[in-house]
């Protein structure tokens, strides 16, 4: 019977009349889901509906419909690939997932990248601080000062307060971030200055990447910050087990301002991460350099480091007193695309932290007792203790207000690792303190208000 289409039909517009599907394609209505030319009925088309010889039985043929034939195996799917444009996206491989991807041609792409434990970055909400949130007077040193995990190097460069904010991009989710604050300029560097802040990385905890194999997979980074001090700034990529890099530039276009920046740097077949606990790779942001670091042309491509090429185009954060610098939601993972920050639960965090620092302290106002051990002489104690977690390696020790007690207390005047368990959770400390008791008897470690062991296996 005829089919009584609708007067004056626009581009795109669909209609179902006796179970079937039509779509009007500009010119004609076309059959939905069939590969069958389709004529038109006698009388269904008629010049009160549509303009006279618009529509014929060429202009109704289903080849302008999407075919079945562009799909090839089960699980293909059809994608828009631009304005009125649709291609066949390959299914991929058993337990992947398809990600938005908008380098790729489809739009789309599957990945390999698990939905958990994507990023490698520790503590990248800044919501640990064992150390304490604020350092001031940062000059020439090398140091982790707020933030777990992440390192800082001033080489003369300026002087800085570095300090833990209860400031982060509205509606993110993040609470905290770091902060760089600039308190004695340095607006002409030496050729030799930098400010660089940066976390180090286990090669064990990189091999997702593939890197130094025909497999190799592209770094992505993503994080959000805010400056007083809008221009470019350089992110790096140090691949320290073949001294290698890759720097990139992003910039800040407004002062004062929350934005999110994501970098793809490319991958790497030369040069694989070694498979083990030490310092195999650092991730960098550039606050400042001489021209040691900034008269070249910037290493965009992977390639055997040359200072010269690290921070071309870096802005100098230190050119002015009260200039800043803050960073926050911070993720690094394998793969060309930033996926949404993997938040995780603060114990989680603390734990991964602890790894590689563990503070013991008494923060309270009465007298803690740890551990007992076995005093060697009247002078020198030997005390095991365990550590919350495994640490990474066997740590160094460092003690301030430190005690041990036998029939009184004793105060430590030094203190250092003297052996270790396989598994680095069990570790010995010997401690000199002030003449005590008999040798051969017992002692116990004794923390007055604020005393503490600092013990470190950063990387």
């Amino acid at each position: 019977m005829p089919i009584d289409f609708p007067n004056s039909p626009t581009n795109g517009d669909l209609y179902s009349a006796g179970g079937k599907n039509w779509q009007y394609n500009g010119s004609a209505w076309v059959l939905l889901g069939v590969s069958t030319t389709v004529a038109p009925a006698d009388d269904s088309v008629t010049t009160a509906k549509i303009a006279s010889g618009a529509v014929t039985a060429v202009k109704l043929a289903a080849t302008a419909a999407i075919q079945p034939t562009i799909v090839d195996a089960k699980g293909d799917l059809i994608v828009g690939t631009a304005n009125d444009t649709v291609a066949r996206q390959a299914v991929g491989a058993n337990g992947t997932v398809l990600m938005a991807d908008s380098a790729q041609t489809n739009g789309v792409a599957w990945s390999e990248q698990s939905l958990g434990y994507r990023n490698v970055v520790i503590n990248g909400a800044m919501r640990v601080h064992q150390r304490g949130t604020s350092k001031t007077a940062i000059s020439t040193s090398i140091a982790i000062h707020t933030a777990d995990r992440f390192n800082s190097f001033n080489d003369q460069l300026g002087i800085w307060t570095q300090t833990v904010e209860n400031d982060a991009p509205t509606g993110s989710g993040f609470r905290k971030s770091a902060k760089w604050l600039c308190t004695t300029a340095d607006a002409s560097p030496a050729a030799g200055d930098r400010l660089i802040y940066f976390q180090d990385f286990e090669g064990q905890n990189l091999q997702q990447f593939l890197k130094g194999t025909a497999s190799a997979k592209q770094f992505t980074l993503s994080f959000w910050v805010k400056s007083t001090t809008t221009g470019t700034y350089i992110c790096e990529l140090y691949d320290n087990d073949n001294i290698r890099s890759v720097s990139a530039s992003y910039s800040i276009v407004a002062a004062n301002t929350w934005e999110k920046k994501t970098i793809t740097f490319p991958a790497d077949t030369t040069g694989a991460f070694d498979n083990d606990n030490l310092n195999s790779f650092s991730l960098i942001w550039w606050l400042g350099a001489g021209t040691t670091f900034t008269s070249g042309t910037l290493a965009t491509t992977w390639g055997s480091l040359v200072n010269a090429n690290r921070a071309v185009g870096q802005t100098n954060l230190a050119a002015a007193t009260n200039n800043y610098w803050q960073i926050t939601g911070v993720q690094f993972e394998a793969g060309s695309v930033a996926t949404p920050f993997e938040f995780e639960d603060y114990s989680t965090t603390l734990a991964k932290c602890q790894r590689y620092y563990q503070r013991l302290e008494n923060t309270g106002g009465n007298t803690l007792y740890g551990e007992s051990g076995w005093a060697v002489s009247t002078t020198r104690t030997f005390i095991a203790v365990k550590g919350v977690v495994s640490f990474r390696a066997n740590p160094s020790v460092s003690e301030s207000g430190l005690s041990v007690y036998d029939t009184a207390t004793r105060d430590v005047t030094s203190i250092q690792f003297y052996a270790g368990d396989t598994t680095f959770s069990v570790i010995t400390l010997d401690m000199i303190n002030e003449a005590g008791s008999a040798a051969n008897t017992l002692r116990t470690l004794s923390f007055l208000t604020n005393a503490r062991i600092e013990l470190s296996a950063e990387l």
